[in-house]
């Protein structure tokens, strides 16, 4: 069984209420990245690693304590709170493994979930490197990374260390003393920010730019409008964590664009309707980012947005609807609906049968889509814009096709 040590005793000033007032009593582990404190970070990498028991060292319970608890039992583990370092000795046995954080500890998981998997040690960097960082010195050339996995045996020569001693320090002392490997840490992951200590106020808010970037950086970014989306969740994301905005209201709030933009394109605004839809995709691109974000951080399945499926059709409905209301009172009013729908049919078609190609990505962009049918409109009659928009989409698809299949009627024997 692995058992998870995540101690919040240490105290330095904070501003829990980021107002600019400084409270005592805190603790870098209360310290907020990205709408979660860096202790409940901490959690979902005890969990993911496997830890079935998580033991809380705490002067006394908190309401953040409380949060943790019951995220580690709805989760299936165990859940205790001690207060002096002894208390910790029953709690595990010689065959289970410990897995112990520094206090403010903050990695990005996946590389922390690689480190401590691969074999049980004292994670440790350079000492120069890690020092500087604010990681303890262990000896004269290296520096604890704030993190180890060590034997359950270990644990109990805390009952012959005096009381008052800090766990986290007296077991640190306990695994050099028993000659537990010292695993090398990487020292890019600290110049890239992807490892860390959080002691402050000001390193959280360092921590927290640094964070974001890191989670929105692997982000498939493939077109403008996606584009707008991380750029969006880098600047106002730690606001809207911080307020513990939910993804649903992201997806509120896009349906609300949607739905203005079709009053708009009723009434015959149809390039406001336009930048509205677009609008509105955007918005919920960035929320679909965050909730990514969230699940990333906290390693947990938590962040589906219910009924972001359905969004995309009702976009696209909502781009025919605006297309033929702007042609309804033309000669080909009967039929103004259909050349939009054809436009939307190949929107969905050619990302599927032509995902070679990476300019069919765009094609998924509805604020690309949008700003287009917009410029279009201001220069032509929006249904003949249509159709030579569906023209050239079909000329350029051809002419990709038979470069990718130059002997497609051999293969197939005719």
């Amino acid at each position: 069984m692995r058992v998870a040590l995540i101690s919040l005793m240490e105290n330095v000033p904070v501003d829990l209420a980021g107002d600019g007032a400084v409270q005592s009593g805190g603790n870098p582990g209360f310290l907020p990245i990205a709408g979660h404190s860096i202790a409940r970070h901490q959690l979902g990498l005890a969990l993911a690693l496997g830890a079935t028991r998580i033991v809380v060292h705490a002067e006394m319970l908190s309401a953040e304590i409380v949060e943790i608890q019951h995220v580690a039992e709805q989760r299936g583990a165990r859940f205790h709170i001690i207060t002096a370092a002894r208390a910790l000795v029953p709690l595990v046995s010689a065959e289970d493994e410990l897995i112990v954080f520094a206090e403010g500890f903050l990695a990005m998981p996946e590389d922390a979930r690689r480190i401590l998997d691969e074999a049980p040690g004292v994670l440790a960097l350079p000492v120069e490197a890690g020092v500087a960082a604010g990681f303890e010195r262990i000896d004269i050339n290296h520096a604890w990374a704030g993190a180890m996995r060590m034997p359950g045996r270990v644990v109990a020569g805390l009952g012959d260390l005096p009381p008052e001693w800090n766990p986290v320090a007296a077991l640190l002392r306990l695994a050099t003393q028993a000659r537990l490997p010292l695993r090398a840490v990487p020292q890019a992951l600290l110049a890239a920010g992807r490892w860390r200590l959080v002691r402050n106020e000001a390193d959280a808010h360092a921590a927290e730019n640094d964070w974001l970037a890191q989670h929105t950086a692997a982000s498939h970014v493939r077109s403008p409008g996606e584009w707008l989306a991380v750029q969006a969740v880098r600047r106002i994301g730690p606001a809207l964590l911080h307020a513990r905005t939910r993804p649903w209201v992201a997806m509120a709030a896009a349906l609300l664009l949607v739905l203005l933009a079709l009053g708009a394109g009723w009434w015959g605004r149809a390039g406001l309707a336009f930048a509205l839809v677009g609008l509105g995709w955007v918005v919920l691109q960035a929320g679909r980012l965050l909730a990514r974000v969230e699940q990333a951080s906290l390693m947990q399945a938590s962040g589906r947005l219910r009924g972001g499926a359905l969004f995309g059709p009702l976009v696209d409905g909502a781009l025919v609807a605006i297309c033929a209301w702007r042609a309804s009172g033309g000669p080909t009013a009967q039929t103004a609906w259909f050349p939009p729908l054809v436009l939307v049919l190949i929107l969905w078609l050619f990302p599927v049968v032509l995902r070679d190609f990476r300019w069919t990505a765009w094609l998924c962009d509805r604020l690309l889509v949008a700003l287009t049918l917009l410029v279009v409109g201001l220069f032509m009659p929006l249904e003949t814009g249509l159709r030579v928009i569906v023209v050239v989409l079909l000329a350029t698809a051809l002419a990709q096709a038979h470069g990718l299949f130059p002997n497609r009627l051999l293969t197939n024997g005719t």
